[in-house]
């Protein structure tokens, strides 16, 4: 069992858990990590990551800003894919074992915490804590309602992304997803207030396998987030995943020139991770 050890003390877990929101209180976790705490109280993450990564191929180039085991309120944990930084025990497993909250995921993510990484042998998480979700599929957790949705992401097996309603306003989070032929339809179907689309460079990662540099395009480039972005009819884009891996790292403030002709998103919400946005 691998125990995360934060850079930053528990301040911003207490600051989730004291704060008292009117409508929506969003936070970035770095990576493609949220956490949202509604004006009643529920409390959901998504993508949670604070693992290091696999260094030399993946440097984390960023602090770990909390210990899972220092969470003691949630709901839900949602991972949109099965990669390492979406779906990983030592980062997520911790906050179910002591909360009591579900795993929500798409099959392949489940088969990550049930069967690759054993949640239920390594920590104090029950298999009822795991409940598999999919494209097209609502679920009312709380005070929110969650919507299934697809995602594009070639890289993953099997992704989808969340569409989150509130009586303050709605969210998506698209996780890793490139634009979709789908977000036309997710754009027209949502009034979405505020969406999180993955951004980065190209870069010469590591190969998983033969450890050689190699070509990687994991996110989206400038075009594509605003593509993406205009496809769903964004009010705020909230860019997300370019702080994360040495390579492959960017600067949202560039975003302003790709985006300013377009009439979505309507506002870019650029955040460093810690920082808290509202609906």
């Amino acid at each position: 069992m691998t125990q995360i050890r934060s850079d930053w003390g528990d301040w911003l877990v207490r600051d989730v858990e004291e704060a008292d929101p009117d409508g929506v209180a969003i936070w970035y976790l770095g990576c493609n990590g949220f956490v949202l705490k509604g004006s009643a109280g529920t409390t959901l993450f998504i993508d949670p990551y604070v693992g290091l990564g696999d260094p030399p191929r993946t440097v984390r180039m960023i602090p770990v800003p909390f210990d899972p085991a220092d969470v003691t309120a949630a709901d839900a944990v949602l991972a949109t894919h099965e990669h390492t930084d979406h779906v990983h025990g030592p980062s997520q497993a911790p906050i179910l074992a002591t909360t009591g909250a579900t795993f929500y995921a798409p099959d392949d993510s489940l088969a990550v915490a049930r069967e690759e990484e054993a949640w239920t042998d390594e920590w104090n998480v029950s298999a009822d804590q795991f409940t598999e979700i999919a494209e097209g599929d609502t679920v009312d957790i709380g005070e929110f309602t969650l919507h299934v949705e697809e995602a594009h992401d070639p890289d993953a097996t099997h992704p989808v992304s969340y569409v989150l309603e509130h009586d303050a306003g709605t969210f998506f989070h698209g996780g890793d997803t490139k634009p979709s032929d789908e977000f036309e339809r997710i754009g027209e179907a949502y009034d979405i207030d505020l969406g999180v689309l993955a951004f980065g460079t190209v870069g010469r990662i590591p190969d998983k396998e033969t450890r050689e540099p190699k070509r990687t395009r994991w996110y989206n480039d400038e075009n594509q987030i605003v593509e993406a972005a205009a496809d769903l009819q964004l009010d705020r884009l909230l860019p997300s995943h370019w702080d994360m891996w040495r390579g492959l790292t960017s600067d949202p403030k560039v975003l302003h020139h790709h985006a300013k002709s377009f009439a979505h998103p309507r506002r870019l919400e650029l955040v460093e991770i810690g920082d808290r946005v509202d609906l």
